[in-house]
């Protein structure tokens, strides 16, 4: 598969894991075989990652927080960094971990029952490690938009009544 059709299989993946081999195939104008080669290969070299519903979990669960939490480390370089991440990434509450730039050194995405939880963990698992310095935590008050998915969607009609 050339490298056009192959962008076009992984972005349709991404918008619904949910169709066919088929309904790839009909999309891409390609073979079956071709197509089902083409996504095995890509799990095998770990483009393809895993395969994921997208959950609104504020509709199914009262008991649920999320909270991105900003670690500051101390400077070490490369290898100090990976070895923090070898650490944190582990945990089960972290959902998401991300090493980026600014004031920051990583950013992480954690789930619990509740803020004390999520402080409890930040407290015992996080701020226990050496070479963290600091955090900074931000929970989540509501979603309107995840992974392109708008949570809000308006049904309403979007034209003016008019009356006779």
């Amino acid at each position: 598969m050339d490298q056009k059709k192959r962008k076009q299989l992984l972005k349709l993946i991404e918008a619904d894991c949910r169709l066919s081999m088929e309904e790839y195939a009909v999309m891409l104008g390609e073979e079956k075989v071709i197509v089902q080669a083409e996504i095995k290969r890509l799990e095998q070299e770990k483009v393809i990652c895993g395969y994921r519903a997208l959950i609104d979990w504020d509709k199914v669960e009262d008991d649920w927080i999320e909270a991105l939490v900003e670690v500051q480390t101390i400077p070490k370089g490369e290898e100090g960094y990976r070895e923090i991440a070898e650490r944190v990434r582990k945990f089960p509450e972290v959902k998401s971990f991300f090493f980026v730039s600014g004031g920051f050194d990583f950013v992480l995405l954690l789930q619990g029952r509740n803020i004390k939880e999520i402080s409890k963990f930040i407290s015992n698992n996080l701020a226990s490690i050496p070479d963290v310095s600091g955090t900074q935590t931000h929970f989540l008050l509501d979603k309107y938009k995840e992974w392109g998915v708008d949570l809000y969607q308006d049904d309403s009609d979007p034209r003016i009544q008019v009356s006779p």
